[in-house]
């Protein structure tokens, strides 16, 4: 069984403040091989934003229907360490828009869920070892406006890596927030209503989106060039 040990952070994360968090594969390998890989990433996310949690997801998914919905409402159960504005979910690494609810809220939902994402991975693909790369990265949010276009620039990842080909498959695409934001009674994970405030409708944060595309698609593959 592989257990991540993070090590401590030069910089602790502040309680309150909001974070753009990501990593990737070690190696650059392939984390996400299936739809079902992506389907219990999510599952993770979901439990894994909880504290006070006594059993791992594992456990938990062997609960009934009655079972689980009784265990998030026993008390303690239902504090979060982090509230998730956005994510989404690429072959080879992730994206996360955190709001820290708790002290050491962000690492601790990170940990949860890389080693038992990494768990599930090794024991479905027979593999040992690390799954995603060292530390996770995590680049502190200090204005609204930043927090508007981190949004745009998580939610544009599909696209701007050439993962869908059109702009309006992004509507469509399961592993990430953004199709909650357009359509909010699709939203069950994410909570949207910070940056959706920004805007008078969801079809105005959806344009904004859309009005960048061709652009950060241009400079990601701008960026493949020089680098090859």
């Amino acid at each position: 069984m592989v257990c991540l040990t993070m090590p401590a952070r030069k910089e602790p994360l502040i309680t309150g403040e909001y974070y753009h968090v990501f990593n990737r594969g070690v190696e650059h390998r392939l984390i996400f091989s299936s739809k079902r890989d992506y389907q219990r990433a999510l599952l993770a996310i979901h439990y894994y934003r909880f504290a006070n949690l006594p059993v791992k997801l594992s456990r938990y998914l062997i609960y009934s229907s009655q079972q689980r919905e009784a265990f998030f409402e026993r008390s303690g159960h239902n504090e979060k360490l982090v509230e998730v504005l956005c994510f989404c979910f690429m072959p080879n690494h992730f994206h996360f828009l955190l709001n820290q609810k708790k002290d050491m809220g962000i690492s601790k939902f990170l940990g949860n869920f890389q080693n038992s994402y990494t768990r599930f991975f090794n024991t479905k693909y027979d593999r040992d070892g690390h799954l995603f790369k060292g530390q996770f990265k995590a680049v502190r949010v200090e204005k609204d406006e930043q927090l508007m276009h981190l949004s745009r620039y998580i939610h544009l990842n599909p696209y701007t890596s050439h993962i869908i080909k059109n702009i309006n498959d992004l509507l469509d695409y399961e592993w990430s927030s953004f199709p909650g934001y357009v359509d909010t009674k699709m939203n069950v994970l994410s909570n949207s209503n910070q940056i959706l405030s920004y805007f008078k409708t969801s079809e105005k944060y959806r344009d904004f989106v859309f009005d960048l595309a061709d652009y950060q698609r241009k400079i990601n593959d701008q960026k493949h060039i020089l680098l090859e």
